[in-house]
């Protein structure tokens, strides 16, 4: 069984989407997310306190700033914007996919965890997450 999830954005931040997946999930097996952009990222994370996603938003903007911030003069792909390559880079250190436990319609998530898109990218988009339960 698959389907597609869209998930609009408006700059970057983590956007949960885990209400939407638990609405189409059903019977027992694994789930598979898979986001086809190589600018955004998938996430389980807290979902309790928004300050968990604030945090990570401005940690992983430190930790790879705009390309014109002096400290990433090295790159070379900078034509698409100064959030385009930085997005990639994030994107390479976090996962664009994740498997979850599925029983009896139910996804095998902690207390306290959702499911994020993460959007690296400044601008809005409408992210494709692709799902497939099996």
């Amino acid at each position: 069984m698959q389907t597609t999830f869209q998930i609009p954005t408006k700059g970057p931040g983590l956007y949960e989407f885990t209400r939407t997946v638990a609405g189409w999930v059903t019977g027992t097996g694994l789930l598979t997310l898979f986001v086809q952009h190589t600018s955004a990222s998938l996430l389980i994370q807290e979902n309790a306190d928004p300050e968990v996603q604030t945090d990570l938003t401005e940690f992983f903007h430190r930790l790879v700033p705009p390309s014109s911030d002096p400290s990433m003069s090295y790159l070379t792909h900078i034509y698409e914007g100064p959030d385009d390559m930085p997005a990639h880079i994030k994107a390479t250190l976090l996962p664009v996919s994740l498997s979850i436990p599925v029983s009896n319609g139910q996804m095998a998530l902690g207390t306290w965890q959702g499911i994020y898109l993460f959007e690296h990218r400044t601008a809005p988009h409408t992210r494709r997450v692709v799902a497939h339960l099996a």
